[in-house]
């Protein structure tokens, strides 16, 4: 286990956020700032047109961004807020919404290459992400180079895994935790009716999964939303010195509550733009796996839709939990107190505490957002699981990959282990680096159609890229 920390450690270290931010702020450049198109996009991704002059595809433009948000969505933006603050101290939260702002630019780039390079397979199906990409980009006289293909499977071997992992079996260890914990219901049934209901989901396929995402995602996250207002609003008085709290503490090497969690420039930094890169995952490709399947006319309507996915997930939730646990610490001393006086206190731990220290209100909103969002983030990661297996086992893979992942989903509910953690955040953070190389190779092929379909107004245009149909995942 210590070998695997050590790796995690290495793996989530500097050297890869250092990859990833700085692949943010490039990818900002070559798109001229996509970011400031941010307005347009969100109108565009209410938009639940499936017609055929809505383009190609499979799901709507909104069914897609519920899909991908649905995924995002997830334990991260509670418990992972928590767990940034914690070893970080409030100064992370301002890092975690800079990599939210610049992360814009690298989901606008990977989910436009996703959709340039898509396939559609013998069942009519639209496929796509970085693994297809790599397939075909860098073609020559229709023969894949050893390398391409390489960085193909390498993508969706540590795609499938994660998704087992953190996408699934960790999620429903969270939703069994609340759930034993408010009803006293043993473990073993609360991941009997999760697997059940996980099964029933995603074995009816895309439009399955993305008819539920497109209900519940609006529903769980605008209720979470109102629920911190609410928390802010009896705690009015504190919102302003938590946001001094947090730009001091990002800023200046300063104690944050007497010391009682993590101080300092340089930790609050890696903290910060550690969990911010987990929460929105741009740059890791995942999210760009079920934008290909979206109804669009070309690579930039999507890829403008699905980059609001960064914006909703980091800059607007894990905001609103950060600024919601700041200002309870710096309301309520006794718990910043009990948070000093136990050094091994978790990041789950702290967010209980904030959250219960609000009267009435802060554990029911704590409990229904991270069961609404851990069941869904098991969605979503379903069909990016999907999808990597598909690719490297063919279609008959895809039944195998299904009971596997039901079956990850009731062991993860009744006890998942550190091991189990620590392996899927490893393939996690190694799925951005074949995905991060392809991004950055074609990025002036994104920043040229980009110039053509945004800036020069031809948003409606058909695009031409052919969609070539395979008739096996590797062909």
């Amino acid at each position: 286990m210590e070998i695997l920390e050590q790796i995690d450690s290495l793996v989530w270290g500097p050297a890869m956020i250092l990859l990833l931010l700085g692949s943010h702020l490039y990818l900002t450049i070559r798109t001229r700032f996509i970011q400031r198109k941010l307005p347009s996009a969100i109108r565009m991704s209410l938009i639940n047109d499936t017609s055929e002059s809505a383009g190609k595809g499979d799901i709507s433009h909104f069914g897609a961004l519920a899909t991908a948000l649905a995924a995002t969505v997830g334990t991260g933006s509670i418990v992972g807020v928590a767990t940034a603050i914690l070893s970080g101290g409030p100064g992370a939260i301002f890092w975690m919404w800079i990599t939210g702002i610049f992360g814009i630019a690298t989901k606008y780039t990977e989910v436009f290459i996703a959709i340039k390079y898509r396939v559609i397979d013998a069942h009519g199906t639209m496929l796509g992400g970085a693994m297809y990409a790599w397939d075909r980009a860098f073609k020559k006289d229709g023969k894949t180079p050893w390398y391409a293909k390489f960085f193909a499977i390498v993508f969706s071997i540590f795609a499938a895994i994660a998704a087992l992992g953190i996408g699934n079996a960790v999620q429903s260890n969270a939703m069994t935790g609340i759930i034993t914990a408010h009803s006293g219901i043993p473990a073993w049934i609360a991941g009997l009716i999760i697997a059940a209901l996980a099964a029933v989901v995603v074995i009816g396929g895309v439009k399955s999964i993305s008819r539920v995402c497109e209900f519940l995602v609006p529903i769980m996250a605008v209720g979470y939303a109102l629920g911190c207002f609410i928390i802010l609003a009896m705690n009015a008085e504190f919102i302003i010195p938590a946001f001094q709290e947090i730009i001091l503490c990002a800023f200046t090497p300063r104690a944050a509550f007497g010391g009682a969690v993590g101080s300092g420039i340089m930790v609050a930094l890696q903290y910060g733009c550690a969990r911010g890169l987990f929460s929105n995952e741009s740059g890791l490709g995942s999210s760009a796996i079920i934008a290909a399947a979206a109804q669009t006319k070309n690579p930039a309507q999507q890829a403008l839709v699905a980059m609001t996915g960064a914006f909703w997930s980091t800059v607007v939730i894990c905001l609103l939990t950060g600024i919601v646990i700041v200002s309870t610490l710096l309301a309520h001393p006794d718990a910043v107190s009990y948070v000093a006086g136990h050094p091994t206190l978790s990041g789950t731990d702290l967010a209980n505490l904030a959250f219960q220290h609000v009267p009435f209100v802060g554990a029911p909103i704590l409990a229904l957002g991270i069961i609404a969002f851990s069941f869904s983030t098991i969605l979503g990661w379903y069909y990016y699981g999907n999808r990597a297996a598909a690719y490297l086992f063919g279609s008959k893979g895809i039944r195998v990959y299904q009971v596997l992942y039901v079956l990850a989903t009731f062991f993860g509910a009744v006890g998942v282990g550190n091991v189990v953690w620590t392996i899927s955040d490893i393939t996690n953070a190694l799925m951005a680096i074949p995905n991060i190389i392809v991004t950055l190779l074609l990025s002036g092929i994104v920043a040229r159609e980009t110039k053509h379909y945004v800036y020069q107004h031809h948003m409606d245009e058909e695009s031409n890229d052919p969609i070539p149909t395979i008739t096996s995942v590797q062909s």
